[in-house]
């Protein structure tokens, strides 16, 4: 209806429009032709027409107007009514639909909360079991540490007196002992040198002239401060630090090697040479390092040996010691040989003489058994023939016949 009440607008205008164009096409003719009488009272004319024609026109959209002004507003109305309708029926879909995604929001948020609740519990459960697995082993391992704290601490105690530390070297050299050589091979705390109230930790035993031995001696020593302190300067990095460590522990192991040689060795009661033992084979390797081991050889007659260098020295020992051994019993056995030989040439001439004896005696026994066998038969015949008549008088006739 509104779309047609402009249409019908939109006509009556293009009326006007068309009567108007009319109008000046008349005015243009009766211009041309110069009636102005007549063109006033046609104009007069078509003036009162077109007033009445405009009269009549803006009756007609007023009405019009009018008329689709109450349609535009019942349509409002009715617009209004259904929109109302819409909206309400929209509001309560929404209010269903907003409580029923919250329902099921509800829902979903227990189900999650209690799943979530249920997985968390699990979870920080067993990470709270594992915190405590891993703080008790924390814990345990605090303990150790500690302990071997309070061990390395009484190590370092024990080690900061020297006669501990010389006692340590020691147990660590009479073990290596034990395991390589036998207990008549070594001693403990012998007296090598001749005239000198020092007593050796360990000697071995070599063989000498006669049933004398000749005495190997063995010493460990242990520098641990001068040791330390190279050890700590190694660690600070300071060259300085090092090299006077280093002169430290050179001069130590020199006077140790001096009080060996001049206490310890004595030829021909012991070897022209003797063995410091070193506990540790750091140690020994930074003696190797600085050259001591030639130094010392030439100067005091001193070896030095670690651990693994000790059981080399010893385990070589102990095959010259074999060696010696089967060269001992391979004396004795030709020794056992020889007096075998001119026993087994006694064995011959009293088995050859035996011999002889046999034959002369089986002669004798075949001359017995001969002779004497045809004696004994030949008087057995005798003394058959010589009974046969007598037997043969007094059986009867009967068994004669």
């Amino acid at each position: 209806m509104p779309v047609l009440s402009v249409l019908l607008c939109l006509g009556n205008l293009l009326a006007v429009g068309v009567l108007f164009l009319w109008l000046r096409q008349a005015l243009a003719r009766l211009n041309k032709s110069n009636r102005a009488d007549e063109a006033a009272l046609e104009i007069a004319a078509l003036s009162a027409k077109m007033e009445t024609l405009t009269q009549m026109q803006a009756q007609t959209m007023k009405d019009q107007l009018t008329a689709l002004r109450q349609q535009q507003a019942d349509q409002m109305m009715q617009t209004e009514l259904k929109l109302e309708n819409l909206r309400r029926s929209l509001g309560g879909s929404m209010a269903q639909l907003r409580q029923d995604n919250q329902n099921q929001l509800e829902q979903i948020r227990h189900t999650v909360d209690d799943q979530l609740q249920t997985a968390l519990e699990k979870k920080l459960n067993d990470s709270f079991a594992i915190v405590s697995q891993r703080l008790e082993q924390v814990y345990r391992g605090l303990g150790e540490m500690q302990t071997l704290a309070a061990g390395v601490g009484d190590l370092k105690k024990v080690l900061s007196n020297v006669k501990t530390r010389g006692t340590l070297g020691e147990l660590q050299l009479e073990a290596i002992l034990e395991q390589i050589l036998a207990p008549e091979q070594y001693e403990k705390n012998v007296h090598t040198k001749r005239g000198s109230a020092a007593v050796v930790e360990f000697a071995v035993k070599l063989p000498g002239d006669g049933d004398k031995p000749v005495w190997l001696p063995f010493d460990s020593k242990y520098p641990a401060d001068a040791y330390q302190q190279l050890l700590d300067a190694y660690d600070a990095g300071d060259p300085q630090l090092v090299v006077q460590a280093r002169k430290l522990l050179r001069d130590r192991l020199r006077l140790f090697a001096k009080d060996i040689h001049e206490k310890y060795i004595d030829p021909p009661n012991t070897t022209d040479f003797g063995l410091m033992f070193l506990p540790i084979e750091g140690l020994y390797a930074e003696a190797v390092r600085m050259g001591l081991v030639e130094q010392l050889q030439q100067e005091y007659k001193v070896n030095l040996g670690g651990p693994s260098t000790t059981a080399a020295l010893l385990n070589s020992l102990q095959l010259g010691f074999r060696t010696l051994a089967v060269q001992k019993r391979s004396a004795e056995v030709w020794k056992v040989l020889g007096s075998v030989k001119g026993e087994f040439g006694k064995f011959a001439a009293v088995l050859e003489s035996t011999q002889k004896r046999l034959a002369q005696a089986n002669e004798e026994l075949d001359k017995l058994v001969g002779v004497r066998t045809r004696q004994i038969q030949r008087a057995l015949r005798q003394a058959e023939l010589a009974d046969a008549p007598s037997l043969t008088a007094d059986l009867p006739e009967e068994e004669i016949e």
